[in-house]
């Protein structure tokens, strides 16, 4: 009778450390107390498991492992062989967390032999697990496969809901997508009967990383924000899905996000003494940096990541690790000193790993490595081996890098062919890509082109077609802009959201200027950010029209027209320039990137300085390094080209010259310039049919110098009447955003560099944001923006542009006309009544710019500075 009540708490603290480990501890400890006052060592064994397992259940791997190892010596003095067995389960597990691979084999091998019927079912599904961990896969696979059977047989339902759960994963690493999802929906339903809420979102986790893998992010993201609300909600481990969450991050492009999600689950992991998980997440810091090309911090990420995986006796992921730091080492110029034994072994240690794009990316590094040391049969193996994967039915990423492998492996002796390849490529990821909801998600996801549009470019280089040298250069520009997305669907969170930003956002500025504390109402700006954010990565994207193919030369030329047009593309750390004049297309060879970079970053400092001199400072000094700079510049990247004349210009910029305030040139004072970020673009707008002719707006917004006055002025030109002071609200502007043909706002205006689409102007009642304007079901054939640095946008990997006068042109705007440096505010009114005077006078927008800036200059060094920094983007001539 006593025995029993002492068995009978034990039993009642394993339940507990399932469901509650944290009530759980002190319940098991005074079980184990009990236990042993009675001299029941079976008690004491179940008792000692369930410390055990609800210390591992809170994050406690070193002393769950010692109660476990107490467990299992408990039950063996008892002679309860079952029991026994049951905590060498926990305890290997436990072994594995803690990076002990080994030992955890060791401890499950006895356990799954010990054991029989619906308890050797359990362990094998655990050995699976630990399996899994290692990197196992096969054996895994196969482990399941006998557990779950026996756990049917068995109707152990808890045992199957968990077995179901683990190989759901296990079926997603290897790309068979259908069968994860049937484990997890199974599993889940078992869960929710079981009532065990924990694992439901831990279920909702796993499916998250499915999706995942199948490349579907919104619903990864979907599944992967329930999962933190229910596990959170219930007190367990989010480290799991802040690693999930960084895989996917990654898989999109966003790299910043990216890193700071993988960095704070290693602080996590490690806090938690879960030794198995923190190489894991510095391989994925490692293959983070190779995406952002940063090879040192990648090598030295993937080097800590190798040593931990090799102490863990974790070959399969030690080789994982190990082709990341080639990959490092290879992309920082470095001849790797690894042995072809050695990078044999890693690739067929990845082969038999059973993750298919690890498997493509290692015969990748492996053929580079074999190229740069002359064996190019053995090269040519590789790729052959990779490219098997552009004609599976795996995730578009795999498809794509398979489509890559192809290409390389044709390029030696079929350019045709692996131009061919490398098209085929892009158009899967393009089509892929298309689907994403977000225009972050989407402009991001454009390195995943990267490569594939380099060996493009490279391969036309080397053959010395300037057509296919054009046609490469356009496959490698904004892609996402020409994609004319449907609105984004009513969504009643975002609705709700933004009105509490804006308010959030006024609250802020009268905190400031009356001096109060800010620091709460930066938290909520953020927080409310974040959610925005978070929920418009979710919305599925609308249908749209396919992204075109480039431009042809012929239609460009007829377009342009009397216009001269200049593509600049960086290979190989030169800036190359692509001329078509009078149907003529020409290939110009220019200055190094390097060199480029050093003077653009010359021309803001100077145009700064000038606006806003420092008492008794001479503007002369400032003004020579301004005209030194800008002569110099155009020197490198105009002056060069001679069949460029006085026509007028549309400037195609590539990577550092996206910004460039193109009027500070002395080749472009006067003349009319229109910047596109693509010639496929300008085309699409220059040749659109006019749509019917629309209404002037003009609008003010508060806290600028002068841009009340500006806005008025603008207005009398046009005899409208200006929106100004508290006529100045959001709701009135995107109204006039929708009804009118051109429209001038003069505000403050706001790119954020780190969140792009919350890039805004302020008016009356809040910011305007790049959300705003992404829902507009209409917008204006012309738009002025005389709000200081709104028209510089992000450049993403890919040439892909993020901010709002992007967005404008990404909605279908044909010309925009904004800053892309700071601007003094009160001598832009000169510039821009002189704009809209011309414009008035039916001038076309760049050329009304080009004209204006050049009278405005000559009045003094504030007007030039605020002048300068103006340029038109899009058609420019509509």
């Amino acid at each position: 009778m006593v025995a029993d009540s002492a068995l009978a708490e034990a039993r009642a603290a394993m339940r507990l450390a399932d469901l509650q480990p944290g009530r759980a501890v002190p319940a098991a400890a005074a079980a184990v107390r009990r236990a042993l006052r009675e001299r029941d060592t079976a008690a004491a064994a179940l008792a000692e498991q369930a410390w055990g397992h609800a210390l591992l259940q809170c994050s406690e791997v070193g002393e769950a492992v010692a109660h476990l190892r107490r467990a299992v010596r408990h039950g063996e003095r008892a002679g309860r062989r079952a029991l026994a067995g049951e905590s060498r389960m926990k305890l290997a597990f436990a072994l594995v967390q803690r990076g002990s691979s080994r030992a955890a084999l060791r401890e499950i091998d006895v356990a799954v032999r010990e054991l029989d019927g619906i308890a050797s079912g359990k362990a094998l599904a655990q050995r699976a697990v630990i399996r899994y961990h290692v990197g196992r896969l096969d054996e895994a696979a196969v482990d399941y496969q006998a557990a779950v059977r026996e756990l049917r047989r068995g109707d152990d339902r808890l045992g199957l809901q968990r077995a179901l759960m683990n190989r759901g994963i296990l079926h997603a690493e290897r790309y068979d997508f259908d069968a994860a999802v049937r484990d997890l929906a199974e599993a889940d339903v078992l869960a929710r009967e079981l009532g065990r809420d924990l694992v439901v979102g831990i279920i909702a986790e796993n499916l998250g990383f499915v999706e995942s893998q199948r490349g579907d992010v919104p619903a990864a993201l979907a599944c992967l924000a329930r999962a933190e609300e229910i596990i959170g909600a219930h007190g367990g481990q989010l480290a799991p899905v802040l690693q999930d969450r960084a895989e996917l991050l990654l898989s999109a492009g966003l790299v910043t996000e990216a890193r700071r999600t993988a960095e704070r689950a290693v602080r996590v992991f490690a806090a938690e003494n879960r030794r198995l998980k923190v190489p894991e997440m510095r391989l994925l810091l490692a293959q983070i940096a190779v995406l952002a090309e940063e090879w040192t911090t990648a090598a030295e990420q993937a080097r800590a990541a190798l040593r931990a995986f090799t102490r863990q006796g974790r070959a399969q992921w030690a080789a994982l690790a190990r082709s990341a730091e080639l990959r490092a080492r290879l992309g920082a110029g470095e001849r790797s000193r690894v042995g072809g034994g050695v990078v044999d072994a890693m690739v067929s240690t990845v082969d038999a790993n059973g993750r298919p794009l690890a498997a493509v990316q290692a015969r990748l590094d492996a053929a580079r490595l074999a190229e740069v040391r002359g064996r190019t049969a053995v090269a040519a193996e590789h790729l052959a081996v990779a490219a098997k994967a552009a004609r599976g039915s795996g995730p578009a990423t795999l498809r794509a890098r398979g489509w890559y492998a192809e290409a390389l492996r044709r390029r030696r002796e079929n350019p045709r062919g692996a131009l061919t390849a490398a098209r085929t490529g892009l158009r899967i990821l393009d089509d892929h890509h298309a689907a994403l909801g977000a225009s972050d998600l989407r402009a991001y996801s454009a390195s995943h082109r990267a490569d594939l549009v380099r060996l493009g470019l490279r391969i036309a280089l080397d053959e010395g077609r300037v057509p296919g040298i054009f046609e490469w250069a356009e496959r490698g520009r904004a892609s996402r802009s020409l994609h004319r997305s449907a609105l984004p669907p009513d969504d009643p969170e975002l609705a709700a959201l933004m009105p509490r930003l804006r308010a959030t956002a006024g609250a802020l500025e009268q905190a400031r200027a009356a001096g109060e504390p800010t620091a709460r109402l930066l938290h909520r700006q953020v927080e409310l950010e974040r959610r925005i954010r978070d929920r418009t990565r979710l919305l599925p994207a609308a249908a749209g029209a396919d992204v075109p193919r480039p431009v042809s030369v012929g239609a460009l030329a007829e377009a342009l027209g009397e216009r001269a047009l200049v593509e600049f593309v960086e290979a190989d750390g030169t800036v190359l320039a692509l001329c078509l004049v009078a149907g003529r297309l020409r290939l110009h060879a220019l200055g190094s990137a390097a060199e480029v970079a050093g003077l653009l970053d010359r021309i803001p400092f100077a145009l700064r300085k000038l606006a806003v001199p420092g008492p008794g400072r001479s503007r002369m000094p400032v003004e020579q390094l301004l005209h030194g700079a800008a002569v110099r510049l155009d020197a490198v990247v105009l002056a060069p080209l001679g069949e460029l004349g006085d026509r007028p210009l549309v400037v195609v910029p590539s990577g550092i010259l996206h910004n460039v305030p193109w009027a500070v040139l002395p080749s472009c004072a006067g003349r009319p310039v229109a910047v596109a970020p693509s010639a496929t673009l300008w085309h699409a707008a220059a040749t659109r049919p006019p749509g019917p002719a629309r209404e002037v707006a003009v609008a003010g917004g508060p806290g600028l110098p002068g841009a009340r006055e500006e806005a008025l002025a603008v207005a009398e030109i046009h005899g409208r009447t200006a929106l100004v002071d508290e006529a100045a609200t959001v709701e009135a502007v995107l109204a006039a955003l929708t009804t009118a043909g051109t429209v001038h706002l003069a505000a403050h205006g706001r790119l954020a560099a780190d969140n792009p689409l919350f890039s805004a102007l302020r008016l009356h009642d809040g910011p305007l944001l790049v959300h705003d304007v992404r829902r507009l079901p209409r917008v204006p054939e012309t738009v002025l923006l005389a709000a200081c640095d709104v028209g510089r946008s992000v450049v993403c990997p890919g040439n892909e542009l993020l901010g709002l006068s992007a967005t404008f042109i990404e909605r279908g705007t044909a010309q925009l006309v904004a800053s892309v440096v700071p601007v003094p505010d009160l001598a832009t009114t000169s510039l821009m009544t002189e704009v809209h005077r011309r414009l008035a006078a039916g001038e076309a927008p760049a050329a009304a710019l080009a004209s204006a800036q050049q009278k405005v200059a000559a009045d003094g060094p504030a007007e030039l500075a605020a002048s300068a920094g103006f340029v038109c983007v899009g058609a420019g001539s509509r």
